[in-house]
């Protein structure tokens, strides 16, 4: 089966297995996993931050970042289709208490001025308006076809926002992948924000959790709202092992996953009924059905009869994500599949 549904499904290296059987461990909640603080470190040092916190999942971590950052009632600007927003649940608002404030993006950007045009202070008189208690950002954007957001544009908004006393969130789910297409250190995207969080189990293989780095004193009060969603791990240094060997091999190798996408995109875009409507900068292909017997759903079941899964967004979208443990051949092996069933072949 060659799965393209997501790099989450990425199985943990050797090394990282073996990591995981010769873990230090202590108890986390108490802050004596050694493991744990190893990887923290690292971290917080690999994205120019004071300090991290190790939690089981992004979603937490973006949930954690929103809880430190803001109080109930607030409203948060996200792009319209930032994972915050549409992929973690509703719990910006339904834990959080948070008002989505949403701004369509080019390429996952907000304009700058339409941003500015979004912030509450606070201080109208009438007490009507709610303060913009954030500003949140997603690099790679993933609804955007994995565009990485360029430094100069993360700056400015960081700028813009500090300017109000409004701090900025890096939903950086796949940050190390933006970084390596801009040919640009890490800290240059995440150091002009307050805090950023980073997966490790979707590119970098590891097979659970993601870090939320920041200021010491974020991060003493981030830890807080961590145990209160239950993310207190205990023993967490067995799969932190895993992670601090992500961060060690597994960040320059994405550059694989990215020629391998940018392959299969070529290969698709020549396939009729396909449209590619992305530029393909990173892992993450999109695809647009128009076809006269082919709706996303039905392609991604025939597919699936040969081996190949994909994920359906709705009637005519299909997303492919490139990771380790996908080829070349296996990305050639996948276009194929879609240039038998929409150029004629088998139905």
């Amino acid at each position: 089966m060659i799965d393209l549904r997501s790099d989450t499904v990425t199985h943990p290296t050797s090394e990282m297995l073996e990591a995981m059987t010769q873990a230090k461990l202590g108890d986390d909640v108490f802050r004596d996993d050694p493991t744990v603080q190893e990887l923290e470190e690292r971290a917080a040092a690999l994205v120019g931050k004071e300090a991290a916190l190790f939690v089981p999942s992004g979603t937490m971590g973006n949930l954690v970042a929103l809880l430190t950052h803001t109080s109930p009632g607030d409203e948060i600007i996200l792009e319209a289709h930032a994972h915050t927003a549409i992929g973690e649940g509703g719990g910006l608002a339904r834990i959080a208490g948070l008002m989505p404030r949403l701004i369509p993006g080019v390429e996952g950007a907000m304009p700058l001025e339409a941003i500015e045009a979004e912030i509450r202070g606070g201080e109208e008189p009438s007490g009507h308006l709610a303060r913009t208690g954030l500003v949140c950002l997603e690099n790679t954007h993933n609804r955007a076809g994995g565009i990485p957001l360029t430094v100069r544009y993360t700056r400015e908004v960081c700028e813009l926002a500090h300017r109000y006393k409004i701090p900025v969130h890096l939903d950086g789910a796949r940050v190390f992948n933006a970084a390596l297409a801009l040919g640009v250190d890490v800290k240059e995207l995440t150091c002009p924000v307050d805090s950023v969080m980073f997966c490790l189990s979707k590119g970098l293989s590891a097979p659970i959790g993601s870090v939320l780095a920041g200021s010491k004193e974020f991060i003493d009060k981030a830890r807080g709202y961590r145990q209160l969603l239950g993310g207190g791990m205990r023993q967490a240094g067995v799969i932190a092992a895993a992670g601090i060997v992500a961060l060690k091999r597994m960040i320059d190798r994405l550059k694989e996953d990215h020629d391998n996408a940018a392959l299969l995109a070529e290969r698709l875009r020549r396939v009729p009924g396909l449209k590619v409507p992305h530029r393909v900068c990173t892992n993450i292909v999109y695809v647009e059905i128009h076809h006269p017997y082919y709706d996303a759903f039905r392609l991604q079941d025939k597919l699936a009869e040969r081996g190949i899964k994909v994920i359906a967004f709705d009637k005519s979208t299909i997303r492919l994500v490139t990771h380790f443990g996908i080829s070349r051949e296996d990305v050639l092996t996948a276009a194929e599949a879609f240039e038998e069933l929409l150029g004629g072949g088998k139905q």
